[in-house]
C-alpha cells in the first residue's frame, strides 16, 4: 500500500462510515420509540363435568387467567382456548364456549368475541371423545388494566346427557407499544 492508498481510504471511507454511525443513531432512536412488548401467559389445565340433564342456561367455568397490561400502551392480546370434550352413549346437546374478562373497578364480566357452539343434535351409538378450540383477539383494553379472563361454558338444550370437559388450557399472547401512549 503507497502513500495515496492511504490517504484515499483515510479521506474517501471516512464519510461513509460517519455516514452510516448517522443512520445507526437514527435507526436506534426509531427503535426505541417503536418498541414493543410480548408477553405470554397461560392458564393451568381445567376440567367440568357437565350433568346429566343440566338445566338449559346452566353455566360451567373450566378454566381463567389474570393479564396484567399494567406497563403497556396499547395492548393487544390473542386469546386461544383448547379442550377435550368426551361424550358417552346416547349424548345429544349443544354447548357454546364463550370468553368473558373483567377487569379493574368493573362490578360485571363482559363478552370478549362471540360464542363459539359445540352440538351433537343424534344420539351417539358409541362414546366420543374429540377436541374443541378456537382463538379470538382483544384490542379493547386501556393502559394499566389488570383483567381475568374466564372461558364459560353454556348448556344450550334441555337434552343433555352429560360431557365432560377435560384439558381445558387458556393462553394469553399480548402485544403493546412500550413509549407510544394514545390509548381511550
Amino acid at each position: 500500500m503507497n502513500s495515496n492508498s492511504r490517504y484515499l481510504e483515510d479521506n474517501y471511507y471516512e464519510p461513509c462510515r460517519k455516514d452510516r454511525r448517522d443512520h445507526d443513531d437514527r435507526d436506534r432512536d426509531r427503535d426505541k420509540k417503536n418498541q414493543t412488548e410480548v408477553t405470554l401467559k397461560c392458564s393451568s389445565p381445567g376440567s367440568v363435568a357437565i350433568p346429566v340433564l343440566a338445566d338449559p342456561g346452566s353455566t360451567f367455568t373450566p378454566t381463567s387467567l389474570t393479564v396484567n397490561t399494567s406497563k403497556c400502551c396499547n395492548p393487544c392480546t390473542k386469546l386461544e382456548f383448547t379442550s377435550n370434550i368426551t361424550l358417552p352413549v346416547g349424548f345429544v346437546g349443544t354447548l357454546s364456549f364463550q370468553i368473558f374478562k373483567q377487569c379493574r373497578n368493573q362490578f360485571t364480566p363482559v363478552p370478549v368475541g362471540p360464542a363459539f357452539t359445540f352440538a351433537r343434535t343424534v344420539a351417539l351409538v358409541v362414546g366420543e371423545a374429540s377436541t374443541f378450540s378456537f382463538f379470538i383477539c382483544d384490542c379493547d383494553s386501556c393502559n394499566d388494566d389488570c383483567c381475568t379472563y374466564s372461558v364459560v361454558i353454556t348448556n344450550q338444550t334441555a337434552i343433555e346427557l352429560g360431557a365432560t370437559i377435560t384439558n381445558a388450557t387458556l393462553s394469553a399472547l399480548t402485544v403493546c407499544q412500550v413509549n407510544k401512549c394514545n390509548c381511550c
